[in-house]
């Protein structure tokens, strides 16, 4: 299933994705999509609901898509974990995971504004694969546990400002945690729908250029080892979000490439999750 969210910032209402592209309300199940509806096997009820053919269909043309997770708990994001990323940008192969935390109120829609923070310049682009929890994960087995606790795939857009990141602060967190530097969505694929998160090819363009063309085969630490390994440190709930990495061709490992700027246009994709589209403005 494609779990989506509807309507003005704020306003959102939850709705589910047809294979033939029509969008139904999900609101006979839940108010939303978030920790809670995960936790109480909202996805089983979305499906049963589908099924049973009680879900109204919707008229959504023209309506904002949110992201499709509400307000979740954390966001996780795994750094250098593509080996030709860590070789642009001059980092050696971590022996362990890269792991730091992104403010969960950077999470927007996919086609929302990105706002450029005032004095930034070196605002820069990841497309990442996303990993929603669904299940509580707390001192998992192994990689083999993984699957069990995780809910779906989205595509993530990891916004990162380089100066703020690598030149303000020994943590990485000033750099990442700028307002909309997370767009998420359109939808949330089920994981049963992909059954292989280390077979997607992504792409990113900024201004119909090309500059990211990736494949999730290339992982240095895999999706399950990531959730198996986060579970020994952090306590993982329902609708926390793991960004787990951005292959090369981001503006930092690229000479004389500009970083982003107002009017711009981002526009990337993971092979079965969809598309994003992000217009640059001035904070």
């Amino acid at each position: 299933m494609k779990l989506l969210r509807i309507g003005a910032s704020g306003e959102e209402r939850p709705a589910l994705r047809t294979d033939d592209g029509r969008v139904l309300d999900l609101s006979p199940v839940t108010a939303d999509i978030d920790g809670a509806f995960f936790a109480s096997g909202g996805v089983d009820a979305a499906r049963a609901a589908l099924a049973a053919g009680l879900l109204p269909e919707v008229s959504a043309g023209g309506l904002r898509i949110g992201p499709p997770v509400a307000r979740p708990g954390k966001v996780v994001c795994i750094g250098l974990n593509y080996r030709d990323h860590a070789a642009e940008t001059g980092a050696p192969i971590p022996e362990r995971p890269v792991v730091f935390m992104k403010d969960p109120g950077t999470v927007v829609g996919p086609h929302d504004e990105v706002l450029i923070p005032r004095g930034s310049v070196k605002t820069d682009w990841e497309v990442e694969l996303a990993v929603v929890i669904g299940r509580r994960a707390r001192y998992l087995s192994g990689p083999e546990a993984a699957p069990a606790v995780i809910a779906g795939y989205a595509v993530s857009h990891d916004v990162s400002e380089r100066e703020f990141q690598l030149e303000y602060s020994g943590q990485w967190d000033l750099g990442k945690s700028c307002e909309t530097f997370n767009p998420l969505g359109p939808w949330l694929v089920t994981a049963d729908e992909v059954p292989d998160p280390q077979a997607l090819d992504m792409r990113l363009h900024v201004n119909g250029v090309r500059r990211q063309n990736g494949t999730t085969r290339d992982m240095i630490f895999p999706v399950h080892h990531l959730v198996a390994y986060l579970s020994q440190y952090m306590v993982l709930q329902p609708g926390d979000v793991i960004n787990t990495g951005t292959p090369a061709g981001v503006a930092l490992g690229l000479p004389n490439t500009p970083f982003l700027r107002p009017g711009d246009t981002v526009e990337l994709a993971i092979e079965g999750l969809g598309s994003q589209r992000q217009t640059l403005v001035q904070a």
